[in-house]
């Protein structure tokens, strides 16, 4: 920057160059003057580049930094290889993982239990950089309003709804406590916005199926307000760009809820955990859980790996040990070898999206909108064209196009398929696979697909859709549940499942969608099956924080009227 000679501070060194770069009256004889042409050039003489030299200046430590002093005596182990092993530390309890699950746990515990002392472990530098990441989900806000894999079809041609509205009540639950946070100034409501909801369908089979599964839930309380339209005119009002160009012969229809939300669960897992350390919770990134063992008194004590300057790792000793790091939870519950554990394992998918962020096309299609999956696709590869909200910034993704990993984390390692491989989980495994033959072939063909055929799919929703306007991005990877199972020996799950220790001494989370969406109720129920002897305590907190709590929202419609108006007014969503 530029400085007018009056602003010219006189705080020169002695024996040095006025260090301004502007004629002043320190500067009559300076060699780094500079001229308007060459403002920033300097010579090799120019005091600015002149510096003693290193080679006999004994006082100078080794790294150049600092000056050399008198060595202070620090343990260093057997022959000064071996570092001291510091002591175990004591806390109450250890939450694996920086996503939202160990945020909401996190922050829910300190508000239960403000005197417990938990410390919370993220391997990476930041909270969220994996499934939570706004760029590693879908970010719907899954309250059943659009989902088809949540209301299938039944032989008689009817669409069993009992699935949405599970779904949906355990959505209101996550909507009331982050109205509470709002409501204490422990978060801000950034991460959520307005979004319609919409369900797709094309052809004549999709929309007698779309027609019944509207005609069971537009009169239900939590569901009040979807509409129904085969109308091309009234279609074009709400997604422009889904129907311009569309084929008049083309067989269509939509559903839309205008109760709808995107979420960037990313930027909520930052602020629930802003008010987790603020609620005196310990956060410690770039440390990684990588071992732990249940102690003859109950206890686990777990080996943390963090690239310090002492003996790089450290121990912890806590009563209850919640395990929410994502696809790595099911490696770490094995090394725990709770019996609980057993016959489990896990089946990596991962995923890539479509992303516009051409404004143009951005602000013709306001809403989320959900499509059937093809024949044999795994329910989180349901077709979606989705408006969302990252960081502030407003765009379309499309997709999920499966693909495969062995990792278990996005970041993870190549091996973590083969290091789940036990005994006891090859047979539901194997039994899994073949009864999911579909599933491999379907896999294999979308790894296959060439950036041709996955532009056609987005054209089945954008039929004027432009190659330049979309780019591909990989988004997060999922591990799906393989599990023992008494009749068919081992099947493939879909969904989320919380696996305890009888003891409720630890607990971790395993599976997919609706994940974070339903993180309050897997935190609560966490809470109630590991902690059943404080819970009854607990009760009028949590009654407080999330009034419906103990209720079901279904059968009491104008309590669900009353708590709906609250958290709307509260997150500024409808």
């Amino acid at each position: 920057f530029w400085l007018k000679p009056s602003v010219c501070l006189e705080f020169q060194l002695p024996g040095s160059a006025c260090p301004f770069f502007f004629p002043c009256k320190h500067s009559t004889n300076l060699s780094h003057t500079m001229s308007a042409s060459d403002p920033l050039s300097t010579g090799r003489d120019d005091p600015v580049n002149v510096r003693p030299s290193m080679k006999l200046n004994k006082a100078l430590s080794s790294t150049g930094m600092t000056p050399n002093k008198a060595k202070k005596s620090y343990s260093a182990g057997c022959c000064g290889f071996c570092k001291s092993k510091p002591p175990v530390e004591e806390v109450d309890v250890v939450l694996v993982g920086g996503g939202v699950m160990s945020a909401t746990v996190g922050l829910m515990l300190k508000q239960l239990q403000p005197n417990w002392k938990i410390n919370m472990y993220e391997r990476l530098g930041s909270l969220a950089e994996e499934s939570s990441n706004g760029w590693n989900n879908a970010g719907t806000g899954h309250s059943a309003l659009c989902e088809p894999n949540y209301t299938p079809s039944k032989p008689d041609g009817t669409v069993d709804v009992s699935k949405a509205i599970t779904v949906n009540e355990q959505w209101q639950l996550s909507r009331q406590y982050w109205a509470y946070l709002k409501d204490k100034n422990l978060i801000d409501d950034e991460f959520i916005s307005v979004t319609p909801h919409m369900t797709f369908a094309h052809g004549e089979d999709q929309v007698q199926w779309l027609r019944a599964r509207h005609s069971q839930l537009h009169n239900h309380p939590l569901f009040k307000g979807m509409e129904y339209s085969e109308d091309p005119a009234q279609m074009t009002k709400w997604a422009p760009i889904m129907m311009a160009g569309r084929s008049p012969s083309d067989k269509v229809a939509l559903t839309k809820c205008d109760v709808g939300t995107d979420c960037d669960f990313g930027a909520l897992t930052r602020e629930m955990g802003k008010a987790y350390m603020k609620s005196g919770g310990n956060l410690l990134l770039f440390h990684t859980v990588t071992n732990l063992k249940k102690e003859s008194d109950g206890k686990w004590l777990l080996t943390v790996k963090k690239n310090d300057l002492g003996a790089k790792k450290s121990q912890v000793r806590a009563r209850f040990v919640f395990v929410g790091a994502g696809g790595w939870a099911l490696l770490l519950l094995q090394k725990s070898k709770i019996p609980e554990i057993r016959g489990f394992m896990g089946f990596p998918i991962s995923g890539e999206f479509l992303v516009c962020q051409n404004p143009a096309v951005v602000d013709g299609h306001p809403a989320k909108v959900y499509g059937k999956a093809a024949i044999g696709a795994p329910p989180m590869s349901v077709p979606h064209l989705d408006k969302r909200i990252i960081g502030g910034k407003h765009m379309l993704l499309f997709g999920p196009f499966a693909g495969f990993s062995p990792r278990y984390l996005k970041t993870g390692s190549l091996l973590d398929l083969l290091k789940s491989v036990r005994p006891h989980n090859l047979i539901p495994a194997a039994a899994a696979g073949l009864q999911n033959l579909d599933l491999t072939v379907y896999l294999v063909k979308q790894l296959l697909a060439s950036d041709n055929k996955k532009f056609t799919e987005l054209l089945q929703f954008i039929p004027k859709a432009q190659p330049q306007d979309w780019l591909l991005v990989t988004a997060g990877q999922r591990v799906q549940i393989m599990k023992k199972d008494p009749k068919k020996i081992g099947i493939l799950q879909f969904g989320t499942e919380v696996v305890a220790a009888a003891d409720g001494s630890i607990c971790g989370l395993l599976g997919a969608s609706p994940g974070a969406s339903t993180a309050v109720q897997v935190a609560l129920d966490v809470l109630a099956k590991c902690f059943n002897k404080e819970f009854d305590k607990w009760k009028p907190t949590v009654q407080k924080m999330i009034p419906s709590y103990g209720m079901k929202l279904s059968d009491n419609e104008a309590k669900f009227k009353e708590i709906h108006a609250w958290t709307a007014k509260s997150l500024g969503i409808k």
